[in-house]
């Protein structure tokens, strides 16, 4: 006789029991398992080593793994990294060694292998090196930079993707029709698509919203969905991949002054839960580094508003950032600056230590007066045209660090660099110092400034250009 269920025996999830039963259950990662795919094949030929599945939260890693260990006819042994240390390894190695004498294979979980340190990974080297082991490990995050070269050199490492809309939607479908799921229940078609949506990719996040909306109401609406979710969280781990995905993706969308795209990176990261000093601090850095001399008024105002999100907090001084990160993308560009730095340092660190001119020195004693520290020097305020006159770099020295661009505020002092140049005698740029990045097409604004771009090359003395540039 069967024993009721009872609140000490509550039955399973809904994602649980739903789990496929068969690699052809699988929803999604067609592109592992269809016909001629690389999981198809590896368990086509019955070779199957060691593999790493990278994937999101909820595309089915772990099932797919003991999928795996049941097509092979493997022994299936589970660890999570986050309880499991080396003595459980040492454990499933004595198990593996037993098993192997009577003919039959173990296939290692570790699941969350990205939480396993150093040594605890470099424990699993030599068991997986001589096939005791097949070890499939699942992690969220980049196994570039979370597993170990030597253990990803002996496995193969698999990407797994979120589930699109229509996985997601025929999954719900199906727990709503299959046995072991909900076929009592209904569901609005409005309400799935919205589960659908809201649930990224996310079968395990899907199915337990599904379960819960059901107690709600039936059939299922569109805000028992809303009320079962709860608020939607941006998906962002903040030591992780995707946190520095956002961050690169914000300041590319402020470097290609998109403003759309800058808001909406800022409210990801804001509403993900990062740090708000970190996102400011990497603001400033983008009105330095892109927009620079262009606008001289951008970094003070990235400054400011790093200053206003910490004296107000969130969420009120987030508005400053947003501020910010609009003024930035509309800003002209120029990395001019961030060049010119990095020249300035490579000549320092792969050249020779260039002597200061002795009229450059600083000459406090009389000795060093003595010495001809400081003799000859022309104070700008008093003799300008000595002031030019004179070298401010060693004889025979001269370097091409600046370039300054048409854009902005340096499009203005264009002419006034020129001249510079020409006092201080280096009127005459070698080829090498000229820079050719930009050409306006006849299309909509650029019609408009072709020909103030065409002058502005005439001011700099680049009207011909040759073939090469």
């Amino acid at each position: 006789m069967l024993c009721p269920v009872t609140l000490f025996d509550p039955p399973a999830p809904l994602a649980e029991r739903l789990r496929p039963r068969t690699v052809a259950e699988v929803v999604g990662q067609t592109h592992l398992l269809g016909p001629g795919k690389p999981l198809t094949r590896l368990l086509a030929s019955g070779r199957l080593g060691s593999l790493i599945l990278w994937g999101p939260p909820g595309v089915g890693k772990t099932t797919l793994a003991r999928l795996i260990a049941g097509e092979v006819g493997a022994h299936f042994i589970a660890l999570s990294a986050v309880s499991a240390g080396v003595k459980d390894v040492r454990e499933a190695v004595a198990e593996a060694e037993r098993l192997r004498g009577r003919g039959q294979r173990t296939i290692l979980f570790l699941d969350e292998i990205h939480r396993f340190n150093k040594a605890q990974q470099d424990a699993l080297l030599p068991h997986v090196e001589s096939g005791l082991l097949t070890l499939v490990g699942a992690t969220t995050e980049n196994p570039s930079f979370e597993v170990n070269p030597a253990l990803r050199s002996r496995a193969r490492t698999l990407v797994l993707e979120p589930l699109s809309h229509e996985d997601v939607r025929g999954l719900l479908e199906r727990a709503l029709s299959d046995p072991r799921g909900l076929p009592e229940v209904t569901a609005q078609p409005e309400a799935l698509d919205l589960l659908a949506r809201l649930a990224e990719g996310d079968a395990r996040r899907a199915l337990s919203t599904l379960e819960v909306a059901a107690t709600l109401a039936d059939p299922v609406t569109p805000e028992a969905v809303t009320e079962a979710f709860g608020r939607h969280l941006p998906a962002m781990d903040k030591n992780g991949e995707d946190f520095y995905n956002l961050i690169s993706a914000l300041h590319k969308s402020v470097r290609g002054s998109h403003v759309d795209a800058s808001l909406y990176w800022l409210a990801r990261m804001i509403e993900g839960g990062a740090d708000t000093m970190y996102v400011a601090r990497r603001i400033v850095r983008m009105a330095a580094e892109d927009i620079g001399l262009a606008d001289p008024q951008a970094l003070r105002l990235a400054v400011a508003a790093r200053d206003t999100a910490e004296f107000l907090g969130s969420p009120e001084g987030d508005l400053a950032l947003a501020q910010a990160v609009v003024y930035l993308a509309l800003a002209p560009k120029s990395n001019s600056v961030y060049v010119a730095w990095k020249n300035a340092l490579n000549a320092v660190r792969e050249g020779e230590n260039l002597p200061i001119p002795l009229h450059l020195r600083n000459a406090p004693t009389v000795l060093m007066r003595g010495q001809g520290y400081g003799k000859g020097y022309a104070y700008y305020f008093d003799d300008p045209e000595g002031s030019f006159a004179q070298n401010y770099l060693p004889d025979g020295t001269r370097l091409n660090l600046y370039e300054p661009t048409g854009e902005g505020w340096e499009a203005r002092v264009a002419e006034r660099w020129r001249k510079l140049r020409e006092a201080h005698g280096e009127a005459e740029e070698t080829p090498e110092a000229r820079l050719n990045l930009y050409e306006p097409t006849g299309e909509g604004w650029e019609a408009r400034v072709a020909e103030r771009w065409r002058k502005l090359r005439e001011a700099h003395g680049e009207a011909e250009e040759t073939p090469e540039a």
